[in-house]
């Protein structure tokens, strides 16, 4: 089977589920954990909080009113996907009664001409269908009904919910297809499923209806709503923009969905305006963590270096939008260094989102957290909660864990490249034969990656070099080799070749990073970073006050001897000031004192959060 991702018109082509297999390390925890915990616990929310029952209605099982967010059947279709990923990698009963009695469900409640929302089907007819674009989410949400469709399709050979997506998607585009047609929804989302369905269909309407939507898009169409028309990403057109603004969450999954376009219409205008709203947004919109979205009010991206780490938004859905965008780039352009961002979403802001219990989760993601940290709306509050009134986040968890084999390695040049380092194992045709591969590494914990080749005539073996990882060696059989990356990778010719031994080692000492001097809420701040991973001061790890604690930024954070699934826990020096609370507000300069010598434990970012609500903050003040 193939993964969510499948095209051969890229750069590079990527590898799915029946071509790499997870054997453990913390990606296979996460994965197992998904399916064990995070699954059966979505299914429960779904049933709790109406969103099966609102399909029910539709069909005489179930006499309760609509509750949830217009948008509510999303969350089933992105269960639906998780699902499907996971029944394709192992059967299970109860996990199977829910997908046969959930598709069958939305069979019976289908209307005769294909439309399916369970929010627009009400008996009261509050709305009209298509009557409200702007808001409705209708589109959006027939983006994850086909994408959860094209899971059960590749994963496990299951027709029955594709035909509803098929009915619900040739209902579109004769609804929208037309050329005078100036409609797009308020939510980008439908655009990249189109494109998939195109892949696994081959159907040229579906791509055309993609293309569509992006380039109608920017006319103002949607109107203002209520924070204007560049929240909606509706007031500048896609290909005359370079810098990302608006929701975060959509803005970044109309840019994977334009991307999707470029590499399947090889619109290299298009790409180059891609690359250009990923400059911009690397070098003056993102999170050291990979979060993107800097204001609470509209979940939105603020100015260039508009960077509060106690106001973050940094939406959990935000950071796997930025996987789904990273993951396409790299396949358009063959680069590897679209794998760095790819791989500090993941282990940052992404793995915060959920629990060590599987059955919690963040929705937004600051980089600071006062002790009296009061939330003004649920998803900004202090510990991770068990669900949300908009829980899109939580099933998202669910379907990109589910899926995340399917974003370790593509086929290149005749041969492999590996773009995210776990243990696997790998197999796949290639022009010199069979070749198989087993990767050994406890990577992001530790840096040093094995790969043995276990069959295989030759060909070349690409691996990505991390833009961070200066100092990196390389072994082949033994023997060094030289380091000189080219687009990011290191490329081992012939080293697909059976009993080849290639042996990475990343440096993974702790770095004290800066920020650009333009990102004024962190100036007079550092942040700690081992390899991929982001650290942060915690106060269940701190005797002392955090929000009173300096570090020492020339002296290197080392291991305490504690450590996490993402690695040890760090000890830096610092100090920690006495006597904050009955300061006053503000003093002439001479008057703060310096503090007393401390130590200070760090811990991966992605961990925080487990224990009893406190302080906490990324980007330390320097003493």
């Amino acid at each position: 089977m193939t993964g969510p991702v499948d095209t051969a018109r890229g750069a590079v082509v990527p590898l799915g589920p029946n071509e790499v297999a997870l054997a453990g390390g913390v990606l296979g925890h996460w994965q197992r954990r998904t399916r064990a915990t995070t699954i059966p616990h979505g299914i429960r929310m779904l049933e709790r909080d109406g969103a099966l029952d609102n399909v029910r209605r539709l069909v005489g099982r179930s006499d309760a009113p609509f509750r949830g967010m217009v948008f509510q059947d999303s969350d089933i279709g992105k269960t639906l996907e998780a699902v499907a990923w996971e029944l394709g990698r192992r059967d299970d009963p109860e996990l199977r009664r829910f997908y046969d009695e959930t598709v069958a469900l939305l069979e019976e409640a289908q209307e005769d001409d294909g439309y399916l929302d369970s929010a627009f089907q009400r008996a009261d007819r509050v709305q009209e269908r298509w009557s409200d674009l702007t808001a409705g989410h209708e589109l959006y949400v027939a983006g994850h009904l086909i994408q959860a469709a094209i899971a059960a399709r590749r994963a496990i050979g299951d027709d029955r919910l594709l035909g509803v997506a098929l009915r619900l998607a040739d209902l579109i585009v004769t609804r929208f297809g037309a050329a005078d047609s100036g409609a797009v929804d308020g939510h980008p989302e439908i655009e990249y499923a189109l494109v998939e369905l195109f892949r696994l269909t081959g159907r040229q309407e579906y791509l055309d209806l993609a293309r569509a939507f992006i380039d109608r898009r920017g006319h103002g169409w949607l109107g203002s709503a209520h924070f204007g028309s560049g929240y909606l990403q509706d007031d500048v057109p896609v290909r005359d923009t370079t810098v990302l603004r608006g929701h975060a969450v959509r803005a970044i999954y109309l840019a994977a969905g334009a991307t999707d376009v470029a590499i399947e219409t090889g619109d290299a205008e298009l790409l180059a305006v891609m690359r250009a709203q990923w400059a911009d947004l690397l070098s003056r919109r993102s999170y050291i963590t990979g979060g993107a979205g800097s204001r609470h009010r509209d979940e939105s991206f603020g100015d260039a270096y508009e960077l509060p780490p106690d106001r973050a938004y940094a939406e959990t859905c935000a950071g796997i939008a930025l996987l789904h965008w990273a993951w396409r780039m790299l396949l358009a352009t063959g680069e590897a260094g679209f794998g760095d961002a790819f791989e500090t979403a993941l282990y940052n802001v992404v793995a915060a989102g959920v629990s060590d219990d599987g059955e919690h989760f963040f929705y937004s993601n600051p980089l600071q957290l006062r002790a009296d940290h009061i939330a003004g709306q649920e998803e900004a509050t202090a510990r991770r909660r068990d669900w949300y009134a908009c829980a899109c986040c939580p099933p998202n968890l669910m379907r990109t864990f589910a899926s995340i084999e399917s974003y370790l390695a593509v086929a290149r040049d005749g041969g492999v490249g590996i773009v995210n380092y776990a243990p696997a194992r790998i197999s796949l045709d290639t022009p010199a034969g069979r070749a198989a591969l087993e990767i050994e590494t406890a990577y992001p914990a530790d840096g040093a990656v094995r790969i043995r080749v276990t069959a295989g005539a030759g060909g070349p073996l690409a691996l990505r070099f991390p833009g961070w990882a200066a100092g990196a060696e390389l072994r082949v059989d033994g023997a060094a080799r030289e380091v000189a990356p080219v687009d990011g990778w290191l490329v081992v010719e012939e080293g697909l070749r059976a009993g080849t031994v290639v042996e990475l080692t990343l440096p993974m000492s702790a770095e004290v990073v800066a920020a650009h001097p333009r990102a004024d809420a962190i100036r007079g701040t550092v942040a700690v970073r081992r390899g991929p991973v982001v650290y942060c001061l915690e106060q269940t790890d701190n005797a002392g006050d955090v929000e009173a604690m300096s570090v020492d930024p020339t002296a290197a954070p080392e291991p305490t001897g504690d450590a996490t699934e993402l690695g040890p826990l760090l000890r830096a020096t610092g100090t920690v000031r006495s006597g904050d609370a009955d300061a006053p507000l503000y003093a002439p300069y001479a008057v703060r004192g310096a503090g007393a010598p401390a130590a200070l434990r760090l811990r991966p970012y992605a961990t925080w959060g487990n224990g009893a609500p406190g302080a906490m903050r990324v980007w330390i003040p320097t003493s």
